[in-house]
């Protein structure tokens, strides 16, 4: 899997990075926390640069966090929720989650889309309590994009550290974004395993 992030990377570039964060951030297929990494690593040894990284990383998120923004705010709670109840399993979207975030909304709400953003577990749902919400647009895209540039910069930094800690930097890079890669499938998978229970346990 790190390989090929690697060499899709490497052939396509800033747009890569940025197709890669948007299809992460509307179904998580690759986490963040292996493509900005892996990104930055590539600005350290290759023709890419830092700021260029973290630019087109943080475009794509927006991008699906505006996506899921807008479906939400579409659909209206009643009609959102039987989505959720349908098909947020797999993309282990617990309606319980999104209804609790919301509930802290109110005068904070800027501040917790900006907080969620920092946050890996909760960064990939805080659009859908927003939507819901009927957050303003302006609001939400200056609070979600500060938060969301902040997280891709961070990961970028980490890896273009790490690109020119190693000379070669592939024998590294392909081990550490894989153990990511497993952690955050068996996490995954954990929450597959016990979804039945934890909605009973909710009632």
């Amino acid at each position: 899997m790190d390989r090929w992030v690697i060499d899709f990377i490497d052939w396509a570039g800033y747009p890569g990075i940025f197709v890669l964060m948007l299809l992460e951030t509307v179904f998580p297929p690759i986490p963040s926390e292996v493509i900005m990494p892996v990104a930055g690593a590539r600005a350290a040894t290759g023709d890419m640069t830092l700021p260029g990284v973290a630019i087109a990383g943080t475009a794509g998120a927006m991008v699906g966090n505006l996506f899921w923004f807008v479906v939400a705010s579409s659909l209206g709670e009643a009609r959102f929720r039987l989505w959720v109840q349908r098909y947020g399993r797999w993309l282990t979207l617990d309606w319980y989650d999104i209804k609790r975030v919301q509930k802290a909304f109110g005068r904070w709400g800027g501040v917790l889309v900006f907080g969620g953003r920092l946050v890996p577990t909760i960064r990939s749902v805080i659009s859908f309590p927003a939507g819901l919400a009927r957050m303003q647009l302006l609001r939400f895209l200056i609070w979600s994009g500060m938060g969301t540039a902040i997280f891709s910069a961070a990961l970028a930094a980490a890896g273009f550290l790490l690109g020119s800690a190693f000379q070669n930097v592939d024998k590294v890079l392909g081990p550490v974004s894989s153990g990511i890669f497993i952690l955050i499938l068996v996490l995954y998978v954990y929450r597959q395993a016990t979804w039945n229970r934890r909605q009973k346990m909710r009632g």
